[in-house]
């Protein structure tokens, strides 16, 4: 394990949702531990849809009857959207919004039965942490910007993140550099919508300027991904940077949410199908071993099947082979929903079938990738990620946290076997 261990008596972070939570849940450990919070057990909890506030409320019960005397603090998106009901919840003996958490006071003990909620679209600037490692992970992340300045019709997040706040440049380099230098060999840059880099910042760097300067800036970085893609907001710069850099991993992750213009406009999306479909085709003719992922929303108020259908066609018109669906969920505060909304049945069948398309796309690619080299993060002893983030299993057991040289040899149950070539 490549990540700084605290003690057997540190803080217990549980983190929920995306990967901004789980570079979050790294600086509260460290903030609670220094404060001697060493009982503490922490939920950082997701917003994204009622599916994943409904997680972590039953996280917070279920760790409570586990661990009748232990601190529980309750956080992230779901408690700064509504904080009066995890306040409400006798599990929880602190309560913190995204701003708080943030902040080492937050966590002194003698705060019990605290509950700290700051305005978020207060907030103008996000606050800067070197984080010296991710407690059993071998990749790391580095959050480059919080918040989002767009208004998704079916998107609660901005009002949990606030607006768009962008980290200098300078600071992201010295704690990629750091964290190189403790080990890790691959950077996930994450953020809420990281194409929107810059925009609040001296001079208005893109986020391709900004990576560009942090890849000269750390020679030594072997392997830098990208978290989630805006197909509306790419710069000029990335995409030379796509094509010139290859430490710049050739696996990207769109925002999609759709493949129907219609549906796209009320989702007040700012791009349209045309727009993915040339976004993927642009990158493949700077990166042929590139390979994409996308997010898509199932169900969306008044989605035909026809627009459903759409949907599938331009997963394959793109060749897109990663899937993250979502089922569409009502979020109250949101324009979408007051539109006509989908039944419920109708909406499970849908996402039940993009997730068999995503099945079968992500086999098809998996057979592409038979008798070709790869080189392999392990994440244990006998499981890595390629580059494309192929999972890869290994018969022989190999160093965690290093990078092996490996002949990719079949593909079962959606996942590579290798073995490495010294």
């Amino acid at each position: 394990m490549i990540s700084k261990k605290l003690s057997d008596q540190s803080p217990k972070v549980i983190s929920l949702g995306c990967r901004l939570n789980t570079y979050e849940s790294e600086i509260m450990r460290s903030h609670a531990h220094s404060a001697g919070l060493t009982n503490a057990l922490i939920v950082n909890t997701c917003a994204v849809t009622k599916q994943a506030e409904q997680q972590g409320k039953q996280v917070l019960r279920r760790l409570r009857r586990k661990n009748p005397k232990a601190h529980i603090v309750a956080t992230g998106c779901a408690v700064q959207l509504d904080p009066e009901c995890y306040a409400n919840m006798p599990e929880v003996n602190r309560v913190l919004g995204n701003e708080n958490k943030m902040k080492a006071e937050s966590f002194l003990p003698e705060l019990n039965n605290a509950v700290l909620i700051s305005d978020i679209m207060e907030v103008r600037e996000t606050a800067e942490h070197l984080v010296e490692g991710f407690e059993g992970r071998t990749r790391a992340f580095v959050q480059v910007q919080q918040g989002c300045d767009h208004r998704c019709t079916f998107c609660i997040i901005p009002f949990a993140r606030g607006n768009n706040r962008s980290v200098p440049i300078g600071r992201i380099a010295q704690e990629v550099r750091g964290l190189v230098e403790s080990g890790y060999k691959e950077i996930v840059i994450t953020g809420v919508d990281i194409t929107d880099y810059g925009s609040d910042l001296p001079g208005l760097p893109t986020l391709g300027q900004m990576l560009r300067r942090i890849l000269a800036a750390v020679p030594d970085l072997p392997r830098l991904r990208l978290s989630s893609l805006d197909p509306a907001e790419v710069d000029e710069d990335l995409f030379r940077l796509i094509a010139d850099e290859p430490r710049l991993l050739p696996h990207f992750h769109i925002s999609a949410q759709s493949g129907d213009d219609l549906i796209l406009k009320r989702m007040k999306r700012r791009h349209l199908s045309a727009d993915i479909l040339s976004f993927c085709a642009r990158i493949r003719a700077l990166r042929p071993d590139a390979v994409f992922g996308a997010d898509f929303i199932a169900g969306f108020p008044t989605e035909t099947e026809a627009m459903a259908e759409n949907t599938l066609r331009l997963i394959n018109d793109a060749g897109i082979t990663y899937l993250h669906v979502f089922p569409y969920s009502v979020r109250p505060g949101t324009p979408a929903a007051k539109m006509p909304q989908v039944d419920g049945k109708i909406i499970k069948a849908r996402a039940a079938r993009l997730r068999q398309k995503g099945e079968a796309a992500l086999s098809a690619f998996l057979k592409t990738r038979i008798g070709t080299m790869s080189a392999v993060l392990m994440e244990r002893s006998d499981m890595g990620r390629c580059e494309h983030f192929a999972p890869v299993h290994f018969d022989e057991p190999n160093e965690t946290g290093a990078i092996v040289k490996a002949q990719l040899t079949m593909a079962k149950n959606q996942i590579l076997m290798g073995k490495v070539i010294l």
